[in-house]
């Protein structure tokens, strides 16, 4: 799978998770992927915290996530990224860890997507408790979760199909801008 196809193929798939064991060869792969990302100024803020099997998945989902997100309860792997905002490049006022993270994450969802893996990047957790419960520095931040199973469809484009289907996106002259804001013509 090219880059684009894997961008153009990507989305999130938590209600279509299959119990089935990840290869430990491919949990390493997607961690590689994240970890190769771009930083700035080289921090590479990121941490991960690999919580595998169902007894660790089902223990952390019940204790710490809440609404839609308890979905992925069945998970087979919850990949938690952690990140420390006093390692953090800061450019005229804007913090850029949780940017730098951002690009880790993607590096992963697409990393997962061309194997054939089902990702969703979760915000709706309890940080306190998941930082209890997987012994996370206080001075650590846990900026987002993402599940990482097989599909539960026969394949990941099956389980995408109408995910894929439902897809919106804004037009390119509503977000790109050419010379000044607001010029969407090309020069």
């Amino acid at each position: 799978m090219d880059t684009l196809e894997a961008i153009r193929k990507r989305c999130s798939l938590k209600a279509c998770i299959s119990e089935k064991p990840v290869e430990p060869e491919k949990v390493r792969m997607v961690l590689d992927a994240a970890r190769l990302a771009p930083s700035a100024r080289n921090t590479q803020p990121w941490r991960f915290v690999v919580v595998q099997g169902k007894e660790a998945v089902g223990s952390l989902v019940d204790a710490a996530f809440f609404g839609p997100s308890a979905a992925v309860k069945h998970a087979p792997v919850i990949i938690v990224v952690c990140a420390r905002p006093e390692d953090d490049v800061m450019i005229d006022g804007k913090p850029y860890y949780l940017f730098d993270v951002g690009l880790a994450v993607e590096n992963m969802l697409l990393t997962a997507t061309d194997l054939g893996l089902v990702t969703h990047p979760i915000a709706s957790f309890n940080e306190a408790e998941v930082k209890r419960l997987l012994h996370i520095p206080d001075d650590f931040r846990v900026v987002i979760v993402t599940p990482l199973a097989y599909p539960s469809a026969t394949s990941y484009e099956e389980a995408a199909k109408e995910r894929l289907s439902q897809r919106t996106r804004k037009n390119p002259r509503e977000v790109i801008y050419y010379n000044q804001w607001g010029n969407s013509e090309p020069g």
